[in-house]
């Protein structure tokens, strides 16, 4: 795994803004630093090996326009990317690209947004980086070349001056001459390999980036997750609000007109009934849980990358003495179809649920499957790799072991699959189905389970030496973490409740909080049954994610589905 964080520097006037942009950054693993000047921020990014500069559109200002400037003119920011934020009006945008920015970002920013631009930047960074890579190799070869040529210049000469010799004589200077044609030859052959391999690389790294787990990555988003939520406070969100809007509104009629105060009785009186129907809520909640939760499993699918043509898996060039996988002149791991170096291999997290005999898993394709319907994975297609599944392993709460398991039957129609378990000898409730096509009623309270967030919730809810702790005996083996977490019973998925917010066809609209990580996990009525399974989490859509009606994986556990209504 690729160790070496990208080094970001931020030019923001705005300390507020500064210090969200600074946090942002931080918490997905980069190396940053943030400044209020021009001259402090490029002065930075000299003495240092910068790969990425995030500034203020004010640095367009007449009085400081040189800067983009300095940045393109200068052989030392030949590499580095240039993204600047601007205000929404679309003039500024246009204004910050003829600038000479490599790309704009409008206000208010969207993390997940900003994070994805930065992610491209870097991407064409690499790239361009090779290029310069490849075209000094050419330059080498060609100066070798030129060497060669001069060589063969002179040893004609000398033939020619030494024609009365002895034979043997002659022979000799042949001799060196093929000797020099053999060498530029060897080093033309090499560079061209070479050139293919890093081409060859640089595709599978561009497939693989944001995939794979990087410890340090890990421990941000970790320390993130830990500072900013409670993730047994969620279970139960809305609450806390209603009893505060209740007591505002009480002390609002404290004082109030009498012409206002009919309308402060009206709304205090539905945020009383909200607050019940809650507390209601929640004690139906919580006697689902302790029963249901155990059979809720964390899946860990490990997927690899074979060659289509050697049927060679693709593995790291070889380990460090820390146990790292090398890294090229870049500081990107060195990968390869031939030695003995572990194998590349990309971790996926997702959430699954006991709906059958033996074993029997519902959850999504998606998960089952991590390249169906991804654009990354399926792209390595055309560059000759093929990813499979090299293992799936489930994690059930209250049990340290994991289990193995593999692909029993995949959807045709939608994003559901079933895995098949070995339990060996755990035992395990099969969760309740219904199936009816009026199970799920727009308004009705659910409660969700997953494993949102994958592994960084899970060492989240640790404290700071704890997780370290987890880290270091499990190292850069995922799978080593998770057992170390399932040992320390640490493996338990996130609950939390919501209501159905509209019921289509094919899809149930809820607003329980998951993210990524919770797919597959199980929605569940009052009545303790699952009506739906998770599927989509969807950003800037009201707060509401997609699950698909429990009724579609009716084929895949061997029973007819109901008709549609």
């Amino acid at each position: 795994m690729d160790n070496t964080r990208e080094r970001i520097i931020i030019l923001e006037s705005d300390p507020a803004s500064r210090d969200a942009l600074l946090g942002s950054l931080q918490g997905a693993g980069y190396e940053v630093s943030s400044f209020s000047t021009s001259a402090e921020a490029l002065e930075a990014a000299r003495q240092s090996n910068t790969d990425l500069l995030l500034l203020d559109f004010a640095i367009l200002d007449p009085s400081s326009r040189e800067v983009l400037a300095t940045i393109r003119g200068a052989a030392s920011f030949a590499a580095v990317r240039v993204i600047l934020l601007v205000d929404a009006e679309a003039w500024q945008r246009a204004a910050a690209l003829d600038s000479g920015a490599d790309d704009a970002i409008s206000r208010p920013w969207d993390a997940a947004e900003l994070h994805a631009r930065i992610r491209a930047q870097l991407r064409v960074q690499k790239t361009e980086n090779s290029l310069r890579r490849e075209l000094r190799i050419a330059e080498e070869g060609q100066h070798i070349a030129h060497t060669a040529f001069e060589a063969l210049a002179v040893t004609e000469k000398m033939t020619s001056d030494a024609f009365s010799l002895d034979r043997r004589l002659k022979i000799g200077f042949a001799s060196v001459f093929a000797v020099a044609a053999l060498m530029a030859a060897t080093y033309f052959l090499f560079a061209r390999k070479e050139q293919t391999q890093n081409q060859h690389t640089n595709k599978v790294i561009a497939g693989l980036e944001g995939s794979l787990i990087r410890q340090q990555n890990l421990l941000a988003e970790v320390r993130r997750l830990r500072a900013t939520q409670d993730p047994a406070a969620t279970l139960f969100a809305g609450k806390d609000e209603l009893q505060k809007k209740a007591a505002d509104l009480q002390s609002k009629m404290a004082s109030a007109r009498s012409d206002e105060l009919a309308a402060l009785q009206n709304e205090l009186a539905d945020t009383n009934s909200r607050l019940q129907r809650v507390e209601q809520e929640r004690g139906s909640a919580r006697n689902l849980i302790p029963t249901d939760v155990q059979s809720v499993c964390l899946l860990h699918v490990s997927v690899a990358f074979r060659n289509q043509q050697s049927g060679q898996r693709l593995r790291y060039g070889g380990l460090n003495a820390q146990g790292d996988p090398i890294q090229d002149s870049t500081g990107n791991p060195i990968f390869t179809l031939d030695g003995r170096g572990p194998e590349v291999k990309m971790d996926v997290f997702g959430t699954g649920f006991l709906a059958g005999p033996h074993g029997r898993v519902i959850t999504n394709r998606h998960v089952a499957e991590p390249w169906w319907k991804n654009d990354d994975l399926s792209s390595l297609t055309s560059q000759g790799m093929q990813a499979e599944i090299s293992s799936i392993r489930a994690y059930f709460p209250g049990d340290p072991r994991s289990f193995s398991a593999e692909i029993q039957d995949i959807s045709k129609e939608t994003d559901l699959a079933t895995i098949s378990v070995n339990m060996q000898d755990l035992k395990r409730a099969i969760l309740a189905i219904d199936s009816a096509n009026a199970a799920a009623q727009p308004g009705q309270p659910i409660v969700l389970m997953g494993y949102a967030t994958g592994l960084a919730a899970l060492l989240a809810r640790t404290d700071e030496e704890t997780s370290q702790q987890i880290l270091t005996s499990g190292g850069t083996d995922i799978s080593q973490v998770l057992d170390e977490l399932a040992r320390r019973n640490l493996i338990r998925p996130l609950i939390t409740q919501g209501h159905i917010g509209d019921v289509l066809s094919d899809k149930i609209v809820f607003d329980a909080q998951t993210t990524s990580g919770g797919s597959g996990g199980p929605l569940i009525n009052q009545q303790g049954k699952v009506i739906g399974v998770t599927f989509a989490v969807l950003k800037g859509f009201g707060g509401s994610n997609f699950g698909i009606p429990i009724r579609f994986s009716q084929p895949l556990l061997g029973q007819p589905r109901p008709p549609a209504n």
